[in-house]
């Protein structure tokens, strides 16, 4: 059998879906709306590196797109109802332009599979974290009138060959990912089951990034995994733990880059490129990362170390792999080595079985690190975890909306306490644009991932300015620059 393609040339049947994915985006607008962590944000410009290949252009209006495409979270449950919400909207947009592809991608096409094909009559296309590769496929497919999936997970898949496009930044900053999938299983989490297991990409395509980015101008890189300090790469084997296990067997995995390795080849590129990370696990969180930060000026002195609980037995319960006392032996070692690092964390409120002295013991964690700042939530029970499985969601919704909200006023005074220590430091601030109250004032951040404000004078997006911290408020820093 024959067939005419879009561009009016015959091609043999057995070529199909290769001819439809070479030329199925060949003048074409992409839509893509983003929800949950920076990893998402990243796995987009993937996406539209991968469409652009076949021929797509993005366009920021969704009413003149082709194909939509909307990049979904499912670590709690709100994320996931706020992204039924959009598609509500995007039928309304199907009705007036029957043509249009609608594809949910990411962690909750993974989790839910076909069912958001039974439930929402008007997605086309579910793809998972693993299959951005056969996404023109996929949408040639859904333009045949048939629903396309691809769900499968990958244990080598890391992308290291794709150079993403860049979308919405500032032109200043951009994310790198480095690792994907994770291997902790924490008993409330579904990112193994959403995102597979962990591995490491090739140290040196990370490296490549890094320099192509500094070269275009931008000055910042945020190293990204669900959890960076895992990072261990040999060309043998794709992940941490295959390594370690290989290597108590008596193998030879042969030259190998850790986590601290990479963050200073990275470094090394240029004094002027700033390096930040995200995200660290607490048990994963070693001395030779914190040498390179204190050895290294442009290593930023910022580290996201999410706690979840200040109760060792919740902890356990968590599927965390330390106690409360080895939490904060990590901050007293992070603030001995890296004296004046920057340090935020994530809290999770009414986690199953949690009491009113376990809650409290968060609090005096909360008293005694003293956090720059949290992410703070209430506890989602998500279905097929260990948690889901294993423990009762016992707490009542108004208990956890209660200990959220003494999590959250406890955390503001924090806040406000440690930009008030600020006051009177000066800081090399990256600019990173506007101020969003007034075009007359520029922002960027500290090493320490603060916010400051100041009146822009001569200075430019890119800019590093010496700026001297007059005022604050719990949000932000606001001075004037220095030099």
């Amino acid at each position: 059998m024959l067939y005419r393609d879009n561009t009016n040339k015959v091609i043999d049947e057995s070529r199909q879906g290769e001819a439809l994915a070479d030329t199925v985006g060949l003048g074409r607008k992409l839509y893509l709306e983003t929800y949950g962590c920076q990893m998402n944000f990243a796995d987009s410009e993937i996406v539209a590196s991968v469409l652009k290949e076949h021929g797509f252009g993005t366009t920021p209006i969704m009413e003149e797109a082709d194909v939509v495409m909307v990049n979904t979270c499912a670590i709690r449950d709100n994320a996931e109802q706020r992204v039924r919400g959009r598609l509500d909207l995007f039928r309304s947009l199907k009705k007036n332009n029957p043509d249009v592809i609608i594809g949910v991608m990411g962690c909750m096409a993974e989790r839910l599979k076909d069912k958001l094909l039974e439930e929402e009559k008007v997605v086309d296309i579910v793809v998972g974290p693993d299959a951005y590769r056969q996404l023109p496929a996929l949408i040639a497919e859904a333009e045949t009138g048939q629903k396309a999936v691809n769900v499968l997970l990958s244990r080598e898949e890391t992308y290291a060959d794709i150079s993403p496009v860049r979308l919405g930044g500032n032109g200043v900053c951009a994310f790198i990912s480095i690792t994907r999938g994770c291997d902790n299983m924490c008993s409330f989490c579904v990112v193994p089951f959403t995102r597979g297991r962990e591995r490491s990409r090739d140290p040196q395509s990370i490296v490549n990034e890094a320099r192509d980015l500094f070269e275009r101008g931008y000055r910042e890189v945020t190293l990204l995994g669900q959890n960076v300090d895992s990072y261990l790469w040999t060309e043998a084997l794709p992940s941490k733990k295959e390594i370690m296990k290989a290597r108590a067997e008596g193998v030879d995995v042969g030259e190998t880059c850790s986590f601290a390795q990479l963050m200073e080849r990275v470094a090394l590129i240029s004094p002027d490129l700033r390096v930040r990370f995200s995200t660290s696990h607490p048990k994963d969180m070693t001395d030779d990362v914190l040498h390179v930060m204190a050895k290294y000026e442009n290593v930023c002195s910022y580290i996201h170390l999410p706690v979840q609980s200040g109760n060792s037995e919740l902890l356990e319960k968590m599927n965390r792999g330390y106690t409360r006392k080895w939490y904060l032996d990590r901050i007293a070692t992070i603030r001995s080595i890296v004296p004046d690092c920057g340090i935020s964390t994530d809290i999770i409120t009414g986690f199953c079985g949690e009491t009113e002295e376990q809650h409290r013991e968060t609090l005096t964690l909360m008293d005694e690190v003293g956090f720059d700042f949290a992410y703070m939530f209430m506890y989602s029970e998500r279905p097929g975890t260990l948690a889901a499985r294993k423990f009762n969601d016992d707490i009542p919704e108004e208990v956890k909306n209660r200990r959220l909200q003494e999590v959250i006023d406890l955390q503001m005074r924090s806040s406000e306490i440690s930009n008030q220590k600020d006051v009177g430091k000066t800081f090399r601030v990256l600019v990173e644009g506007e101020s969003k109250r007034s075009d007359q004032d520029l922002q960027g951040r500290t090493p320490h991932n603060k916010v400051v404000v100041f009146p822009r004078q001569h200075f430019k997006k890119g800019d590093y300015v010496s700026v001297i911290v007059e005022d604050c408020t719990r949000a932000t820093l606001k001075g004037k620059a220095v030099s």
